[in-house]
């Protein structure tokens, strides 16, 4: 679909930002840790969702947008909340439906307790983690690469099979290098953590509609701590499992990831013409 792509300068930092031309309403995708925009390409490039005003970005330290200009500031989940409600500020997405995908499901929740006033939720890869944050993981996430500093080649190459698997591209690797080498190690740090809000009690208290989809097979995650949250207005009434998929659905099960989201997205925006 056609689409441009623009920076725009934010407190945070220059951001990189591709819109299609889609007269609404807005969606915006927000990718993952040490990720990029590029990651939602089947998304961005899918007919089903042309009516709609896409928007994928770049967050601060990733891709095509520059570091943050005070990292400690915008690297910790807070920052990454202001930073992106910035740049929506700066658009006009001012109630977007977000969909976000691991780290930015997280950002998304952080956004709603900042009191974005979203359209709907759709979140992917990211367990709504109260206190207790490790029940909504298994593992040790990857044995540290993702709160590790710089990458290297061999580094970079084991972070992206264990997110995306067989549907790994090789930009993925460039982008997990790219990624500012203090990105990783800011997020998981102390720094403005008593900011961070309770995602259990995010999503357990909010009145926009919200959507939970996961690969079936995803081993980095607790599904079943998923499926146990308290969500006040769980789409569905269903967390959805999709086979076939892991950590990143939207790239290794694209099809049924585009008939939820796309189902999901249908009925928010009828809900608000009705």
């Amino acid at each position: 679909m056609q689409s441009h792509s623009m920076d725009i300068r934010t407190s945070h930092g220059v951001m990189a930002v591709e819109i299609t031309a889609g007269d609404g309403p807005d969606v915006v995708f927000i990718h993952g840790n040490s990720s990029s925009r590029r990651v939602f390409h089947r998304q961005i490039n899918d007919v089903a969702f042309k009516k709609y005003r896409l928007i994928s970005f770049d967050l601060p330290g990733h891709g095509e947008s520059s570091n943050a200009f005070n990292k400690i500031r915008t690297y910790p989940l807070p920052g990454l909340a202001e930073a992106t409600i910035e740049l929506l500020q700066h658009i006009g997405a001012n109630s977007a439906v977000l969909v976000g995908w691991s780290l930015g499901g997280h950002i998304a929740m952080e956004m709603l307790a900042r009191s974005y006033a979203a359209s709907g939720l759709f979140i992917t890869g990211a367990p709504p983690v109260g206190s207790a944050i490790t029940e909504g993981f298994r593992g040790n996430l990857m044995d540290g690469l993702a709160s590790r500093g710089s990458m290297s080649v061999t580094d970079a190459a084991i972070f992206v099979r264990n997110v995306f698997g067989m549907s790994a591209e090789p930009f993925m690797n460039c982008a997990a290098m790219r990624t500012d080498c203090e990105f990783r190690g800011i997020l998981s740090s102390a720094h403005r953590s008593e900011e961070k809000s309770n995602q259990r009690d995010v999503v357990g208290r909010t009145m926009v509609k919200t959507a939970v989809v996961n690969g079936r097979d995803d081993h980095l995650v607790n599904l079943k701590y998923i499926d146990g949250v308290p969500y006040s207005r769980l789409w569905r009434e269903t967390c959805f499992r999709i086979p076939g998929a892991g950590h990143a659905p939207f790239l290794q099960a694209p099809i049924g990831f585009g008939a939820l989201l796309s189902a999901f997205l249908a009925e928010v925006a009828w809900a608000r013409d009705d």
